[in-house]
């Protein structure tokens, strides 16, 4: 794919459709072209299973008219395609009920000069090449231990694309991102216990990838560790959920503060900015502007220009993810959030959790995370899972078949340290997290 290239023709695209919309009567329009161009390849048991080439494009455009609002989208960027996708997205916004509080973002607040922020770096990979990588990932984990008996498979996968929105502010930019990735997942078997589990790496660049021998082997080595799970009697007791799955309790969060929840009233977080949600050494900041970073971006897809800020200081809420729409229901700015957050940094509190998991004496380690037993409007939570039972540091046997359960006010409040050991494979980048406090039920 050749950028230049790709991004005059997005651009003249975008500005194209803009300009239909306007002349068709459309008060605003704003339009988003996109494409993307991937290969996957997958090898199972020494052996190539399969191989997939993606190659996407789309045109969104919505126009608002009187306060009527229309969108229509294709795949077809052919003028007389562009001509009716605009025409149809004029149509239909006559036929919608008006909303005050629909329109573009305001062209103030429009990125004037966005920083190139280093997303693209396009990998030259073949099939041969990428099923040479997926053998040496699978490989090293079925070589780890005579236990490993069987593979779910590895992959290698990259990806690039470009993004170009425009707007009738006179907005029209874009960039480029690549993604490129490898994942493994093997079983074990040992005395009638099979258990299976998966590593992966990703990163914007490839030589930001672990190499495929560090993921086979991860992978096998967590697999191997859940051989001889057996449940817990329930109880109380602090719980460690390991960077990985750490950060989706900070997820729950943002979906608790986004603008769509509170306009709708229902978060267990309503109205809640000012209020001191986790202990005093929990600092939450949104870093936009991290060069290369996963959840990057200049601005977002309203054309907003981003910035950092601290989403919770002193673990205080200081503010909402708000798109303009969801900004003007509750009579605010918008935060540059349309289309999601961008690399929520979780600030470490400790350098070594280990030293504190020994401190605590008994702790539920969590491995996995099973289910979808959260309830955003009472913050309720209830998670099937499995992991550790560790006792003075030391793990004493894998658990399998257990619940998680507890309110996610009680389990922010009782966070007692979130560990260096900083996950990046996420919008959200945070340590592990130990809770105090919560239900393990068993048996």
């Amino acid at each position: 794919m050749k950028i230049a290239v790709m991004s005059s023709s997005l651009q003249d695209t975008a500005s194209h459709a803009v300009e239909l919309a306007r002349s068709l009567g459309a008060d605003q329009a704003e339009v988003s072209v996109s494409y993307n161009e991937g290969l996957s390849v997958t090898v199972r048991l020494g052996e190539l299973e399969s191989v997939e080439r993606q190659r996407d494009r789309g045109l969104g455009v919505t126009v608002y008219t009187d306060g009527r609002k229309g969108s229509a989208s294709t795949s077809d960027f052919s003028s007389k395609a562009v001509q009716e996708v605009v025409a149809k997205a004029a149509s239909i916004s006559r036929f919608t009920s008006r909303d005050k509080f629909a329109g573009l973002a305001e062209a103030d607040l429009m990125a004037a000069t966005p920083s190139d922020l280093d997303l693209y770096h396009p990998w030259d990979l073949d099939v041969e090449a990428a099923e040479a990588l997926a053998l040496r990932s699978e490989n090293a984990a079925r070589g780890l231990d005579a236990r490993i008996k069987n593979s779910e498979g590895a992959t290698v996968s990259t990806e690039g694309g470009f993004r170009m929105y425009a707007n009738s502010h006179g907005f029209c930019n874009g960039y480029a991102t690549t993604s490129h990735s490898i994942s493994c997942s093997v079983v074990a078997d040992n005395n009638d216990s099979l258990e299976r589990d998966y590593w992966y790496t990703v990163s914007r660049f490839p030589d930001g990838l672990d190499t495929p021998e560090q993921v086979g082997e991860r992978a096998a080595e967590r697999t191997l560790g859940r051989l001889g799970a057996r449940q817990l009697t329930t109880q109380v007791m602090p719980v460690l959920f390991p960077a990985d799955l750490a950060r989706g309790l900070f997820g729950h969060l943002i979906a608790a503060i986004r603008g769509s929840a509170q306009y709708q009233r229902a978060s267990f977080l309503l109205n809640a900015r000012g209020e001191q949600l986790f202990p005093e050494f929990v600092d939450i900041e949104e870093d936009p502007l991290i060069p290369r970073g996963l959840a990057s971006a200049a601005f977002d897809t309203e054309g907003v220009g981003t910035n950092r800020r601290m989403l919770v200081e002193r673990g205080i809420l200081k503010g909402y993810v708000l798109s303009s729409y969801s900004a003007r229901r509750l009579g605010e700015p918008t935060t540059a959030n349309a289309g999601g957050v961008h690399n929520l940094v979780v600030g470490p509190t400790i350098n070594e959790i280990n030293d504190l998991i020994t401190d605590a004496g008994k702790v539920f380690v969590v491995r996995e995370l099973l289910g979808q037993g959260v309830n955003i409007v009472t913050g309720d939570y209830s998670r099937g899972a499995a992991g550790f039972w560790m006792k003075d540091g030391e793990i004493q046997y894998p658990v399998n078949e257990v619940t998680i359960a507890g309110n996610l006010r009680e389990l922010f409040q009782g966070i007692q340290a979130i560990g260096a050991d900083i996950d990046f494979r996420g919008t959200v980048r945070c340590g592990s997290v130990l809770v105090e406090g919560l239900t393990v039920a068993g048996q």
